[in-house]
């Protein structure tokens, strides 16, 4: 039997270079290698028409109806505008101690915001991200250490502040 392993499904165009960076950070902070996988949704389904946004909680049971063998946690990446009906936005969500998460980089991007382009930043912001909502899938609830992954980030600025990596507490916390 193959172990088990993190799988990052990217819906939309990322290069195979950054979501290889992706699931490395991945691999070194929750113990578990990692497969990339490409796929497709139609997101005309889970467009609101309203909010000129995509439904983040409609992408997520989407996600997580995508049978994978041999993964234990499973991240769907995404480049669009998500929100939830009682947020404005959202950057991503997970299942709390459930087997998949989604990200999008959206609102990740400098550009956005009217800032030059920078690759690195998106890069971290994602990464950061992506382990955040994998520490949902783990059990793991937000956190109030100013440099965790777990701290909750309504504002990208809100990203930049926290590390990439759980604090002791939430490492132990795991389930």
């Amino acid at each position: 039997m193959a172990p088990q392993n993190i799988t990052l499904i990217s819906f939309g165009y990322f290069e195979k270079q950054f979501l290889e960076k992706i699931g490395e950070a991945v691999t070194r902070e929750f113990r578990y290698p990692f497969n990339i996988k490409e796929s497709h949704l139609d997101l005309s389904d889970f467009f609101d028409p309203a909010r000129r946004q995509y439904n983040g909680n409609k992408l997520l049971k989407a996600v997580d109806e995508i049978p994978l063998t041999n993964s234990i946690k499973t991240v769907g990446l995404f480049s669009v505008d998500l929100f939830i009906p009682i947020l404005t936005y959202i950057f991503g969500q997970a299942y709390l101690n459930g087997r998949s998460g989604i990200a999008s980089r959206y609102r990740l991007s400098n550009e956005r915001y009217g800032i030059a382009n920078d690759e690195d930043l998106l890069l971290s912001r994602l990464i950061k991200e992506v382990i955040h909502e994998l520490g949902h899938t783990f059990g793991l609830i937000h956190c109030h250490v100013p440099d965790c992954v777990m701290r909750s980030s309504t504002y990208v600025e809100d990203i930049d502040q926290k590390g990439n990596s759980l604090c002791l507490t939430c490492r132990g916390n795991i389930a």
